[in-house]
């Protein structure tokens, strides 16, 4: 048994319990992790909810968090990439909705799982997986180019700031949609931003008079059909939040995919100094109610971790 956030049963936040549950079984191809921090993000709540219950099987008691680093205590004996003592981070969506790693130790597939960078520590490379990953594979599948500008809509949230500063790194100029309280952050990461809001379009038009090459919408609500005046001739879109959306104007829609290879490259950029990883509060699993209900509460900077 290991001390976790579980939920007993669907509910809110507000339901969730600390308690001992017991962890996956050792498998061949699994390794046991001492979780150092797990991070947080708004699909936790939504499971919990039972907003994916028709797309992922769910089982309780359900412990939620899908974000993860920490320590090699225990290698099962088909695995050879990763041994005791290793730090690992990891996005750990499995087929199945039950294990999750708000919790002391996991149990999880060494395929969910990557080295953690070097230059942070282990609490910082938690709040790593999912946005990152999520970031990297919707920059990469729409492919931009030197040159091109981006507009990124919620471009200060978890997945926004990995988003604004992959597409630089891909050579893109790019603006971001947050509120002003978070411009000067923007700024300090080469992005121009500008306030949600009526007058979103018009400052857009004026930063980009002859449209934007590439739309990422982190946020739907509406972004995309504030987008269609904006873009350039040939101009595409990318959604997180918005499937039907972007894929109506014959963009992509991306549900981040688990990959060990992705989060071997996000770590590459971390520890060169190119992607900066933004932790806005740490939480104890004690107060793990407290750290979702004001990631629900929305308008978070960067990402919640919570810490055993």
């Amino acid at each position: 048994m290991t001390r976790s956030v579980y939920y007993a049963a669907f509910g809110a936040p507000d339901t969730l319990t600390v308690g001992d549950v017991e962890p996956m079984p050792m498998g061949p191809d699994c390794v046991r992790v001492a979780v150092a921090g797990a991070g947080i993000n708004p699909v936790d709540y939504k499971i919990g909810l039972g907003y994916l219950a028709g797309a992922i099987e769910t089982f309780f008691p359900l412990v939620t968090g899908w974000d993860v680093a920490g320590t090699v205590t225990e290698a099962g004996p088909a695995v050879h990439a990763l041994t005791v003592g290793d730090r690992v981070y990891g996005y750990a969506r499995m087929d199945v909705v039950k294990h999750g790693t708000a919790a002391e130790q996991v149990v999880l597939p060494d395929r969910l799982l990557a080295p953690a960078p070097e230059s942070v520590d282990l609490v910082t490379a938690a709040a790593v997986p999912l946005t990152g990953l999520t970031a990297l594979q919707l920059v990469q599948r729409m492919e931009i180019v030197p040159g091109e500008v981006v507009l990124v809509h919620n471009a200060a949230g978890g997945v926004g700031q990995f988003a604004v500063q992959l597409a630089r790194l891909a050579g893109a100029r790019v603006i971001g949609t947050a509120s002003v309280r978070n411009h000067d952050h923007l700024r300090a990461l080469g992005v121009e931003p500008v306030e949600y809001g009526e007058a979103l379009v018009e400052q857009v038009g004026e930063l980009a008079p002859e449209g934007v090459d590439v739309v990422l919408d982190l946020v739907g609500g509406g972004a995309l059909d504030q987008s269609d005046g904006l873009l350039a001739d040939a101009g595409r879109v990318g959604s997180i939040a918005d499937g039907a959306g972007a894929l109506a104007r014959g963009g992509a829609y991306v549900f981040v995919r688990p990959s060990s290879a992705g989060l071997a490259e996000l770590a590459g950029l971390i520890d060169a100094g190119q992607l900066s990883v933004d932790v806005a509060g740490t939480y104890p699993l004690d107060q793990a109610v407290a750290a979702y209900e004001r990631l629900q509460e929305g308008h978070v900077r960067g990402k919640l971790v919570l810490v055993p």
